[in-house]
């Protein structure tokens, strides 16, 4: 998050609050709030109740879309990370999101949004991906398919974790969209920002740097 805090701050110096939307549990949350006055939101309330019980007092956690939430307040930033806008699936969703976000930008206001895999860098797996973790704390093991359908992405993901008990099977089903570099651009430029784009990011995937005007 440090390299988030640094963007944030070499273009608004002065910046105090910040919104952190597709918050999830809370983690980003965590680090940005040692140098903002932060708060969250998500669709899904079973992560903001995780959320909740990590961050404790003093970040206030929202329900709701990001497409179409309303506040009733502006802030001097909004981060939207770890690929969370893929979540809007359609062009005109993500248009919806970008000006939900203008709408709560102070003037002079920063967005940075991670995008999601773009069409062209888009790669279908023939197997799945297989992460272990296995320590004094937990076993688990997790397996991930993903495939495509013209511009959505379905990732399939199924955990195995041991316990005293015995072994619990969980699934998850995660469906994303697929935008272009200039989709992605074209929508936050028409919500009103001035738009840069950072081709690595901070996981490959780039990021997209929006300036509200003043």
């Amino acid at each position: 998050m440090t390299s988030v805090i640094r963007t944030i701050l070499s273009t608004s110096p002065s910046a105090a609050s910040l919104l952190d939307v597709g918050c999830g549990t809370g983690d980003h949350l965590m680090h940005l709030r040692e140098r903002f006055s932060c708060e969250g939101l998500d669709l899904d309330e079973d992560l903001l109740n995780i959320a909740g019980r990590k961050l404790g007092v003093g970040v206030a956690l929202h329900l709701g879309d990001m497409a179409d939430f309303d506040l009733g307040k502006r802030y001097d930033a909004i981060t939207c990370l770890f690929s969370s806008i893929g979540y809007v699936r359609t062009v005109q969703r993500l248009a919806m999101t970008a000006k939900t976000f203008a709408r709560h930008s102070n003037p002079g206001g920063i967005v940075i949004v991670e995008p999601w895999i773009t069409p062209e860098t888009w790669q279908e797996q023939s197997h799945a991906q297989i992460t272990v973790v296995d320590d004094d704390s937990i076993q688990a093991v997790r397996m991930v398919r993903n495939c495509r359908d013209g511009t959505i992405t379905t990732l399939e993901m199924h955990y195995l974790i041991a316990t005293a008990t015995g072994i619990q099977h969980r699934h998850e089903t995660h469906e994303l969209g697929l935008f272009s570099s200039n989709e992605y651009c074209m929508a936050f430029e028409e919500a009103g920002f001035q738009v840069e784009i950072d081709e690595v990011g901070l996981t490959g995937r780039g990021l997209l740097v929006g300036r509200q005007q003043t």
